[in-house]
């Protein structure tokens, strides 16, 4: 991706987004655009005119740690909008290189044995583990049970693409608006963490091409961190759920997240949850069974 266009473009819409009452700046006269001038900007950074039009065309290469601290205060940035205007900073400067992490190739990618075995371990509640592209790489059959949707289409399954693409996800997740936003956003930031991934580039020209509603959200530029919470969902299967996440780094597999889902103890969605077990069980042994009868019948 374009670091300095990225750059440009998020501190434009940064910039836009601030008022003057916001900023703590007298009112004046109505304005042709929204948000704070550069020279406001500029002034609140304590840097000249001239040193914010430069950032702001892209030119971060080389700024001070004091400075983009300054901008990030001006601009009322969010710990995630921080750390992402860290990364492309990082990223004009090429003092990521050694920092980023590896490239993969998805494709390639498999689990380690004892990854899947702990996975497999979690039996209470979906567990899933992904890359910053939103694919799911490993999951415990739970979570396959859970994104049955997902596992049967193109491999490997992607939930930006599931969200986007497939007419499912929208019965899928009731807060549909929720999902997509925070999809874009996590894509906003993994291009900004490393804005070298080809197969990020890829995944954003095919969903910006075919969905408008991703074309608009990734305009937006907005980046979150996305560690813990509660979401809603609704299963084909199970019905309603109301589930809580906790997403964790991993520091075996740099780059990679483990996520798990959980029902709050004696809620319905507990015993939904029990339900998908049970059926996502009694598919796996009746595939095995099947399979079994296959191999018999051709000795």
């Amino acid at each position: 991706m374009d670091n300095r266009a990225e750059v440009r473009e998020f501190l434009t819409s940064r910039r836009a987004k601030i008022s003057l009452e916001r900023a703590g700046l007298p009112t004046g006269s109505r304005r042709r655009v929204p948000g704070l001038r550069r020279s406001e900007v500029a002034a609140l950074a304590d840097v000249s005119v001239e040193y914010y039009a430069k950032l702001e065309r892209g030119n971060l290469a080389g700024v001070s740690p004091s400075v983009l601290e300054s901008v990030a205060r001006a601009l009322q940035l969010d710990d995630a909008e921080r750390a992402h205007l860290l990364h492309l900073a990082q990223a004009a400067d090429g003092s990521d290189a050694l920092t980023r992490p590896r490239r993969r190739a998805t494709r390639q990618w498999t689990a380690r044995s004892s990854l899947q075995w702990t996975l497999d371990a979690i039996t209470a509640g979906p567990a899933f583990v992904r890359n910053g592209r939103l694919d799911l790489l490993a999951a415990n059959p739970l979570a396959r049970a859970f994104y049955a949707d997902l596992f049967d289409g193109p491999q490997p399954p992607n939930l930006a693409r599931f969200t986007f693409l497939d007419p499912r996800s929208r019965r899928f997740y009731p807060d549909w608006e929720y999902f997509a936003d925070t999809s874009v956003a996590i894509l906003r930031t993994e291009a900004g963490r490393d804005p070298y991934d080809k197969d990020l580039h890829d995944l954003v020209g095919e969903l910006s091409t075919r969905s408008e509603e991703f074309r608009t959200r990734w305009g937006a530029h907005n980046v979150r961190h996305h560690g813990t919470g509660t979401k809603r969902f609704h299963h084909s299967a199970v019905g309603d759920l109301t589930l809580a996440y906790e997403g964790l780094e991993m520091t075996a597999e740099p780059g990679l997240t483990l996520t798990i889902y959980t029902a709050e103890p004696g809620s319905p969605s507990e015993e939904s949850l029990r339900l998908l077990a049970s059926w996502a069980a009694t598919a796996e042994t009746a595939t095995g069974t099947a399979t079994e009868g296959s191999r018999t019948a051709g000795e």
